[in-house]
C-alpha cells in the first residue's frame, strides 16, 4: 500500500500566507509536464512493489492544468505505476478555475475528490489574502460540482485572520455546512518567514490575532462542525458522516501520511518516503525541467519513533501501543508511557488498554504536549 503526490507548481500568483514552492510562469507547463512523465518513468524501478491507494495533485494550482492536458499525466501514471481497484483521487482546486466547462471536462479523468482552497467566505478575509475568488465563486463553484456528482469535496478554511471576529468565522463556518461539503480542512493562520503577511505583521501593517482568541475561534469551529455531524478524526480535519459513511467521509491520502504509509512525491519540491529513507526534489521549476536529481537522507530509530509519536497523536486513533512494541521494543514502549504520565493524571491525555490519545479539547495546544514525548 501506497499514497503518490504530485506537484503542479503554477500559481496565477501568490498568496500572501503561502511559502509552499510555486512559479507565476505559466508558459513552462509543457515544459514542466514533460519532465513530470520522465520522472514517473525513472521511478517506476524503485516503486514497483508498491501499489498505490491514493493519488493526489497538490500545489501550487494544480486546477491551472487543463483536463486534456492532466489526461496526459494519467497515461504516464497508468503506465508506471500499479494501484489499487478504486483509488480516492484528488485535485486541488481554486474556485475560480472551476468553470462548468471545466468540471464537464473533468468527467472524462478519473478525479473523484476535489480539494477547495476556500479559506474564507468573507469577501474582505480573502483580499487580504490575496485569494483570486470571491465568496460568491467559491459558492457557485461548489454547487456546480455537487450537480455532476462530483460530491467527494473537501474545502480549506483558514481561522486567526487579521480582523477577523468570531461573528465572520462563525459564518464562514456555517455557510461551509449548509453547502454540505464533505470535508473541512481549518487551519490557524501562520507567518512564515518570506511571505507577504509576515512582512506586514513585522512592519506594523497588521496586528496578529492573540493566541486566546485563536483558541476561541477553534474552539467555535469543532463545536459548530461536532453538531453537524462532523468527525474530527485529526487536529485540523473534519469528515461528514452520512449513510453511506456512518464514521465519516475522510481523506484517505491525508491518514496515510499519518499512519506511516509508504508515498512518493513527483514535481519541484515534492518529498518520498520508504520506512527508512526520505527523499526531496529541488524546489526549482527550472531546475527540476533540466533534470535536478533528487536527495536522499536514510531515517534512523530516533526519527522514526519521532514521527510515530507526533503523526499518530494528531489522529482520533492515539498511538496504538502494541505497534509502538513491534517496531521500537519494550524499553521504548516504557519510556514513552513514563513520559504520557504526568498528562495523563491532568486529564489531558487518555490511556486505554492499547491506545494512548489526546483528548480533543486539547488538540489546539497538543504540540506543547507532542514536544515532551519525543525522543
Amino acid at each position: 500500500m501506497a499514497s503518490l503526490y504530485i506537484h503542479i507548481p503554477f500559481c496565477v500568483a501568490r498568496c500572501n500566507y503561502c511559502d509552499f514552492h510555486s512559479n507565476t510562469c505559466l508558459e513552462y507547463k509543457d515544459s514542466f509536464i514533460s519532465a513530470l512523465l520522465r520522472e514517473m518513468d525513472r521511478s517506476r524501478e524503485d516503486w514497483q512493489d508498491h501499489k498505490f491507494d491514493t493519488i493526489y495533485f497538490g500545489g501550487g494550482t494544480p486546477s491551472l492544468i487543463p483536463p486534456k492536458r492532466l489526461s496526459n499525466i494519467f497515461t504516464g501514471i497508468y503506465s508506471n505505476f500499479a494501484f489499487s481497484v478504486y483509488p480516492e483521487i484528488t485535485l486541488e482546486a481554486n474556485p475560480d478555475d472551476l468553470s462548468s466547462s471545466y468540471i464537464d471536462e473533468l468527467s472524462y479523468i478519473p478525479v473523484n475528490r476535489i480539494s477547495m482552497g476556500v479559506q474564507s467566505f468573507d469577501d474582505r478575509e480573502l483580499r487580504l489574502l490575496n485569494r483570486r475568488h470571491s465568496a460568491q465563486q467559491a459558492i457557485d463553484a461548489i454547487v456546480k460540482c455537487q450537480a455532476v456528482d462530483l460530491t467527494n469535496i473537501n474545502i480549506d478554511l483558514m481561522f486567526g485572520l487579521p480582523g477577523q471576529t468570531a461573528e465572520t468565522w462563525s459564518q464562514t463556518i456555517d455557510r461551509a455546512i449548509d453547502l454540505r461539503v464533505s470535508h473541512i480542512s481549518a487551519y490557524n493562520l501562520t507567518y512564515e518567514e518570506g511571505t507577504d503577511l509576515y512582512r506586514m505583521k513585522q512592519n506594523g501593517e497588521i496586528n496578529p490575532v492573540d493566541d486566546d482568541v485563536c483558541a476561541q475561534f477553534y474552539s467555535i469551529l469543532t463545536a459548530k462542525l461536532a453538531a453537524a455531524g462532523f468527525v474530527h478524526y485529526e487536529i485540523s480535519n473534519f469528515a461528514r458522516r452520512s449513510t453511506l459513511y456512518p464514521s465519516g467521509r475522510i481523506s484517505f491520502h491525508n491518514v496515510s501520511y499519518w499512519n506511516g504509509t509508504h508515498y512518493l512525491g513527483l514535481g519541484p519540491s515534492a518529498h518520498s518516503f520508504k520506512g527508512t529513507s526520505r527523499s526531496w526534489n529541488v524546489s526549482s521549476l527550472t531546475a527540476y525541467i533540466n533534470g535536478a536529481s533528487c536527495e536522499t537522507e536514510p531515517v534512523d530509530e530516533r526519527a522514526a519513533f519521532n514521527d510515530f509519536i507526533i503523526t499518530r497523536l494528531r489522529t482520533m486513533w492515539g498511538v496504538s501501543l502494541r505497534e509502538l512494541r513491534r517496531r521500537f521494543g519494550k524499553e521504548r514502549e516504557n519510556d514513552f508511557l513514563e513520559k504520557c504520565e504526568q498528562f495523563v493524571s491532568i486529564n489531558k491525555l487518555k490511556k486505554e488498554v492499547d491506545n494512548v490519545k489526546v483528548l480533543p479539547e486539547f488538540y489546539f495546544v497538543s504540540d506543547a504536549i507532542l514536544r515532551e514525548l519525543i525522543v
